[in-house]
């Protein structure tokens, strides 16, 4: 029997991590991790997420499914996933890289010590991320770092992630799809804030899992691929694969 190559998959998931695919009740988790786990050889599990890499032995610590690759630091790294180890893309990566630039001295001076900003200590090497407070925030200081060439993104009322130009979750995803020759008719896209919105704006089939953030909600109702689920979490990414009939066997819904 020939290797199984992601060309080959029957069904990919592309999910964010907190909030969707570590959301939900405890037996939501076990029948999707179940399922996936039962099914490595045709479905393909994709990370896309704020997360840093640094963070994701953590959970798989925890029983969590391991990725076969990685879009982490907000679409900022591609990377496959080999055994335990991530290993970025440097044909990928390199166009993200050029357009950051040497931007992170220059973001630093503009945002770190600006009103309702605080910088999170995680060091990230083509994004920059801080803690949000709305309530101390100067809008102003939006535009200085834009001209930079660079996107500002506020996501759950508590984070400001700052981006390369065109870069985020949903365009580095396509970007990874096509190296690896995956069909858009077998993804799912799976998120629950703001900035997962670019996920469901690549017109693949999405799952807007339950409690997701109000702003997302608002943002994909012109999105026809987008189902908003009844249940939250991992129980919503269930219940989209049945919804979209993206596998022929899809795990339960509902115990």
């Amino acid at each position: 029997m020939k290797d199984v190559t992601p060309a080959d998959w029957r069904f990919v998931l592309a999910t964010d991590l907190d909030g969707t695919f570590l959301g939900g009740t405890t037996a939501m988790r076990r029948r999707l991790y179940d399922w996936i786990e039962s099914n490595r050889d045709q479905v393909g599990l994709i990370y896309v997420t704020g997360r840093d890499p640094e963070f994701l032995p953590l959970i798989w610590d925890k029983g969590v499914p391991v990725p076969d690759y990685v879009v982490g630091d907000v679409g900022t790294t591609i990377a496959a996933v080999e055994g335990r180890r991530i290993a970025p893309i440097p044909t990928l990566e390199a166009e993200i890289a050029e357009r950051w630039g040497d931007a992170t001295s220059h973001v630093r001076a503009l945002l770190d010590s600006a009103p309702g900003l605080r910088p999170q200590d995680t060091p990230f090497r083509y994004r920059m991320s801080y803690h949000y407070d709305p309530a101390a925030f100067d809008p102003g200081v939006i535009m200085p770092v834009e001209a930079l060439g660079l996107d500002v993104l506020i996501s759950h009322e508590c984070y400001l992630d700052v981006l390369p130009r065109g870069v985020s979750k949903g365009p580095s995803l396509k970007r990874l799809m096509a190296h690896l020759g995956v069909a858009e008719e077998v993804m799912l896209v799976a998120g629950d804030t703001l900035n997962d919105l670019s996920l469901f704006q690549t017109g693949l089939a999405g799952a807007v899992v339950g409690g997701a953030e109000p702003a997302l909600l608002e943002a994909v109702t012109a999105l026809p691929r987008a189902h908003v689920c009844t249940a939250p979490g991992a129980g919503g990414i269930l219940e989209a694969i049945a919804t979209h009939r993206l596998h022929p066997e899809p795990p339960e819904a509902h115990p």
